[in-house]
């Protein structure tokens, strides 16, 4: 049996399209990674949507200290927070622990934490900083400046 070129390419074209807009899942499944993140990590005390606990637990939403704090989030994220702070007007003085991946107890990655930055930074009234989404590099940068790697 022969096939024409007509013939083999009538059937080969469809199939190399629905191949390629298969290809992006195979190689990554990234694109949610910081709601996952968030919804594992953050939002059992910070709440589902950022909201915070009353005067226990400051809210992420619509945070003036997120945006003030900016390239210090990567480090509260590895490293947790202790001490006072204001949100909002708010003060706050409950420990936030690190967080850390609960498969392997380890940090999470630097991708990881850019992911659920930009997640933060990107919802419930929050803005990326005037340079935009985070990167990766800038994220390892930032924990270098705070004594991580």
């Amino acid at each position: 049996m022969s096939f024409s070129a007509p013939t083999a390419l009538r059937w080969l074209v469809p199939t190399i399209a629905v191949g390629l807009t298969l290809l992006p899942g195979c190689f990554t499944n990234k694109q949610h990674q910081g709601e996952r993140l968030y919804v594992q990590h953050c939002a059992g005390c910070h709440g589902e949507q950022g909201e915070g606990l009353g005067r226990l637990i400051p809210p992420l939403a619509g945070s003036d200290y997120l945006a003030g704090h900016r390239t210090q989030l990567a480090c509260i994220v590895r490293q947790g927070l202790r001490g006072p702070i204001v949100v909002n007007g708010v003060s706050y003085n409950q420990e936030m622990l690190g967080v850390q991946d609960t498969a392997t107890h380890r940090h999470l990655s630097p991708a990881q934490i850019t992911n659920l930055l930009n997640y933060i930074e990107g919802h419930w009234g929050n803005h990326p900083g005037p340079a935009g989404a985070r990167t990766i590099a800038g994220t390892e940068a930032e924990l270098r400046a705070c004594g991580e790697r």
